[in-house]
């Protein structure tokens, strides 16, 4: 054998023994959100019970009560935008402990329109995109403080007539809305569903126009219907005074006042970005 084909089958021996190690530790770094109940064999062969020690508690509320986690888990089997497949691998472990590293550094990859998560003006206006009215522009003011969160007539888009209908008092800068599709469990299904409730264009033209809303949040992944996808952004995003945000989780949380927290990415030159909203009462 020579010392040049010595060498390739160093290397196709070292990627046969790596590629396994790999993918286990892909499936091991990241077991799926749901079920963890179920019992799991990581990479070495030990069986990991639910009933260990070293079960992490994921939580949606906090302080006794007091804070609420209003933003989604990000897993593979997410909704994405026009995807009947969800979001897919998200996460991968380049470096692994397992496979000898000092230490686990995983990498990510996800479009920035998924999830919880916020618009710039530049998501709409191509203008407001090269002239760099970003995500790392958006004012921190208007992501945090007080807000009110209410219920939508369910049977229905928020259109002008339902707006009305609110009666959001003069002075209330940020509003949360509840709609049908929080009940319906949109958030939670992987493929991407059309008919998920949103604002019209008049909806959105009578909130712009008739109040001081100036944080718009909904539950789902465009603040718009989509038969009014484009429009309805245009109103929202074009004075960029109104900040959307996207994809809220509201379940189970009463209408009221609270005080609401989003903190988004400084993605410098990016339209949009995932973020963390909690409320707080």
């Amino acid at each position: 054998m020579t010392p040049s084909q010595s060498f390739l089958l160093t290397c196709a021996l070292a990627h046969a023994l790596l590629l396994p190690s790999a993918l286990a530790t892909s499936n091991a770094a990241y077991p799926p959100p749901y079920g963890l109940d179920q019992t799991l064999t990581s990479t070495t062969g030990a069986t990991i019970s639910a009933a260990d020690d070293l079960v992490p508690v994921r939580r949606e509320v906090y302080g006794g009560g007091r804070i609420i986690d209003i933003s989604h888990q990000y897993h593979s089997e997410m909704p994405s935008w026009e995807s009947d497949g969800g979001v897919g691998q998200l996460l991968w472990l380049p470096k692994s402990m397992k496979n000898g590293s000092l230490a686990n550094n995983s990498e990510m990859k996800l479009p920035t329109h998924t999830g919880t998560h916020v618009d710039a003006p530049g998501h709409v206006f191509d203008h407001y995109f090269d002239a760099g009215f970003d995500v790392d522009t958006l004012d921190l003011e208007v992501l945090n403080g007080p807000a009110l969160l209410v219920d939508v007539p369910r049977d229905q888009n928020i259109t002008a007539k339902v707006m009305k209908s609110l009666n959001i008092p003069k002075g209330v800068k940020r509003v949360l809305f509840r709609t049908l599709n929080t009940d319906r469990g949109l958030m939670y299904n992987k493929a991407f569903d059309t008919s998920y409730v949103g604002f019209m264009k008049d909806g959105a033209q009578w909130l712009v126009d008739n109040t001081d809303v100036k944080l718009v949040g909904t539950d789902y992944l465009s603040v718009a219907a989509f038969d009014d996808l484009i429009p309805a952004h245009l109103v929202f995003l074009k004075s960029r005074e109104i900040i959307l945000v996207e994809g809220l989780k509201l379940d189970d949380v009463k209408a009221g006042i609270y005080s609401v927290h989003c903190l988004p990415l400084r993605l410098v030159g990016a339209e949009g970005s995932p973020i963390r909203c909690i409320l707080i009462k």
